[in-house]
């Protein structure tokens, strides 16, 4: 059992986060991820190559480098190729997306499970508010337009980015890094004891996007998170939180994932989630990845013919985003 000890439960509660140190081992729960991605970043470049948007799909580059080089080439964000998620808007027939059997694994991992149920009890939902970042130095994408998967991500709190049905879902971030991720790197910064204020308004930005303002808050208590392979971050729902730019030479690849109770809402009900852990009742886990996969393609299949739905609740005229 990965559960944690009293004191990070103590921390968690205090200060609205706790990092559990090498929870896990990166041979045995992060590099069949790794390994996995290596075939969708080749299964992107060939896509882009066939379209003539890069001239060469740099299979004899390493993976943080050919990732990048396409990134710089193609001009545009083809980050949703490798992400475990829809977008919010704009989702047609083709929209890519990754939903692979070793990220299901990983979402299913007993030491994660563990861990989560200290928080949230032994009825668990994978919440499909989750998203895969691999962040190319940014001085390489400085031209491209601010993307929160690629470039340095903006203030927020993880409630104010579902709809309000969901603000009292004991909703649980798991953050978790699959390279270093040191203040070069661009790592997480959040505000603790921030948990324990209210949901902020996350106003929209010219460029696209929603935040947090910075007078609403105490920025000046801003701390930085570093951490390495293996380390896992546990947040609460409403601990505002952001990330650092990657000033380094090297890309930041994280994953940030999502558990709930079973049974309340997600915030995003046109996405699918699955009951990841059950105690009393084993048989409605999900255990198959390509069940998983195929709730992915046919939630995109509907999304891809009706009009956007909308998650975010703040307009520009709102009195605290004027």
């Amino acid at each position: 059992m990965a559960s944690l000890s009293q004191n990070q439960l103590d921390q968690f509660e205090t200060e609205g986060y706790v990092v559990a140190k090498a929870l896990l081992d990166f041979d045995e729960d992060l590099l069949p991820v790794v390994d996995e991605y290596a075939d969708v970043l080749d299964a992107m470049a060939d896509d882009l190559f066939a379209a003539g948007e890069i001239t060469s799909t740099y299979a004899d580059l390493p993976f943080g480098e050919r990732l990048t080089r396409i990134y710089v080439e193609a001009g545009r964000q083809t980050a949703q190729y490798l992400d475990i998620s829809l977008p919010q808007k704009a989702i047609q027939a083709g929209t890519p997306f990754w939903a692979g059997s070793a990220v299901f694994w990983l979402l299913r991992n007993e030491k994660l499970l563990d861990a989560a149920e200290s928080f949230i009890g032994p009825e668990i939902y994978s919440n499909p508010v989750q998203h895969v970042r691999i962040k190319p130095p940014e001085q390489m994408v400085a031209e491209m337009v601010p993307n929160d998967l690629i470039k340095a991500t903006r203030w927020h709190q993880d409630v104010g980015v579902v709809r309000p049905e969901a603000d009292d879902t004991e909703m649980l971030t798991v953050w978790l890094p699959l390279t270093a991720s040191r203040e070069e790197h661009g790592c997480i910064k959040l505000i603790p004891g921030s948990h324990r204020d209210q949901l902020l308004a996350h106003c929209p930005v010219s460029t696209g996007g929603y935040e947090i303002p910075t007078r609403l808050f105490a920025e000046d208590e801003t701390i930085p998170i570093p951490m390495d392979a293996g380390d896992v971050l546990f947040m609460s729902r409403l601990t505002c939180h952001g990330s650092l730019a990657n000033t380094s030479g090297q890309i930041r690849w994280s994953f940030d994932l999502r558990y709930s109770p079973t049974g309340q809402p997600t915030g995003r009900s046109e996405f699918p989630g699955f009951v990841a852990r059950s105690r009393s009742n084993p048989e409605t886990e999900l255990r198959d990845p390509d069940a998983w996969h195929d709730m992915w393609r046919d939630a995109r299949d509907r999304l891809a013919v009706v009009d956007d739905p909308t998650y975010n609740r703040w307009t520009e005229s709102n009195p605290a985003c004027a």
